[in-house]
């Protein structure tokens, strides 16, 4: 976990990575660069004893001089090593190539926040999503989602499930154990949970309340699964706080969607919520507290994402402090029944009831 009242350089060290930080870009590009070129692939075939960059070009297709200054920054970031003659893969090369984390984690960055980023300052100083201009003229980027280039809306989905998809089995087991016959999944997005659920639960009716957009997705994805009689959709805009919502749920589900709200919004959201709630039935929140992680680079991680909600998704949300999450909770008058932190990649399941 991240120490956060001890800096942990001294001046040199400091001024170090000051460098390091305002070339950050530059080595993040090359990074891409060498991985989408092939050129960490021909590193890692080969083995220990590396390659010279002229047997790199030759199997690569890319020039000499190309291989010479993509693989020397990439020395100089501790992704390759440099044994004259021949450049090798480091441990980090491995990663970036072979470890599906990094890879959802880059494609994200670089398909979806990349050129928006330069927008941050205004996003920050207007308290809109300034840089989602880059891909069109919407309010949020959920309203865009299904019109966002292909290769970011790959990048957006593929970070977005990589997340959640490793949390199902522990929380089908966890929301199963009250034997639920109706959920309603708010912010369902393309249905996934929804599916999991029918899937594990033969009678289990579940709604998903969404953006018409989202709907639309979730909703094919349910025929094409065989449980279109059983997933049902609700269309509805949380944003609108006069917006119903359904009657009669067991469970009350709802998995990084929270995190796209202002506190204010989440306290709105809550609170309608609450209103649909009976002694019996129960409220589920799967977050990622960026103080609840295990290990400092996921605290970085989610950190690093908020400033993602700041400049593109809609300006005023961002992943949460767990103690500044549980406050709006209980200001709308739900009761932390349960709370289990490292679920996953890092999520905490919250059980509430009134």
């Amino acid at each position: 976990m991240l120490n956060t009242n001890i800096d942990p350089y001294n001046a040199l060290e400091a001024k170090t990575e000051a460098q390091k930080l305002s070339f950050s870009p530059v080595v993040f590009q090359t990074a891409r660069s060498l991985r989408e070129l092939g050129i960490l692939a021909v590193l890692d075939e080969a083995g220990n004893g590396g390659l010279s960059a002229k047997e790199i070009a030759q199997s690569t297709g890319v020039s000499e001089y190309g291989i010479k200054v993509l693989l020397d920054m990439a020395v100089s970031a501790h992704i390759a090593l440099w044994n004259k003659p021949n450049y090798s893969l480091a441990n980090m090369g491995f990663f970036l190539l072979h470890d599906g984390m990094t890879q959802a984690n880059m494609d994200f960055t670089a398909d979806v926040c990349y050129d928006a980023m330069s927008h941050l300052t205004e996003a920050i100083q207007q308290g809109k999503p300034s840089g989602l201009k880059v891909f069109g003229d919407w309010e949020t980027i959920y309203q865009g989602l299904p019109s966002l280039p292909e290769k970011a809306k790959e990048s957006w989905f593929k970070f977005d499930h990589f997340y959640s998809d490793r949390s199902f089995p522990v929380l089908l087991q966890e929301v199963f154990a009250g034997q639920p016959k109706h959920i309603v999944d708010i912010g369902g997005n393309t249905g996934k949970w929804a599916i999991q659920c029918c899937r594990h639960n033969p009678d289990v009716q579940v709604t998903i309340v969404d953006l018409p957009q989202q709907l639309q997705v979730a909703q094919q994805n349910a025929e094409e699964n065989g449980f279109a009689n059983r997933i049902h959709p609700f269309a509805a805009n949380m944003l609108d706080k006069s917006q119903q919502l359904p009657e009669h749920a067991d469970v009350w589900w709802m998995s990084q969607f929270l995190d796209c709200f202002s506190p204010m919004e989440i306290l709105s959201i809550l609170k309608r919520v609450r209103e649909k709630l009976t002694p019996g039935s129960t409220v589920y929140i799967l977050e990622l507290f960026w103080d609840a992680q295990k290990y400092e680079v996921a605290s970085y991680s989610l950190n690093a994402t908020s400033l993602y909600f700041t400049c593109l998704a809609n300006g005023n949300s961002r992943f949460y402090r767990s103690d500044d999450f549980l406050e709006i909770v209980a200001e709308a008058g739900l009761n932390v029944i349960e709370k289990i932190d490292h679920i996953g990649l890092g999520h905490t399941l919250l059980k509430l009831k009134i």
